[in-house]
């Protein structure tokens, strides 16, 4: 076998290892993501101050703080972003937190799992 086959030989093989690879990391965490539930959270329980809420599930995976004052949600901050983060996705849905003083809201169109997955770290944030 020549030199040039196997050198062309390798790079497909490269290259059909980065797509496998690429798509098992893309899609790790997705049908969880999906079925997730998203319980109620209640905030007016909690005394004021600054909560941190993580969710792990794979490039999911975020951190928040959730400011708490006068017994309401007031502020969501991202401290650790999804991979391949839309900013008006997580604006949209922490402005819908904040309007409800909930974590039962409906997901961004379109952003289903980044949607819930921020959910579950402000949950977990609140039920500390």
């Amino acid at each position: 076998m020549s030199m040039f086959i196997k050198i062309i030989l390798g790079v497909i093989f490269l290259l059909v290892l980065i797509i496998v690879g690429g798509g098992f990391y893309m899609t790790r965490g997705l049908n969880s993501g999906k079925n997730m539930i998203i319980k109620p959270s209640d905030a007016s329980q909690l005394k004021d101050g600054v909560y941190t809420g993580k969710y792990n599930g794979g490039r999911w995976s975020n951190e928040v703080n959730v400011t708490i004052k006068d017994k309401k949600v007031t502020k969501i901050d991202v401290v650790k972003s999804v991979v391949f983060e839309k900013l008006e996705v997580s604006r949209e849905l922490f402005n819908k937190v904040i309007k409800k003083q909930d974590t039962n809201v409906d997901v961004v169109s379109g952003a289903t799992v980044t949607s819930k997955a921020y959910l579950k770290s402000i949950e977990n944030a609140l039920k500390k």
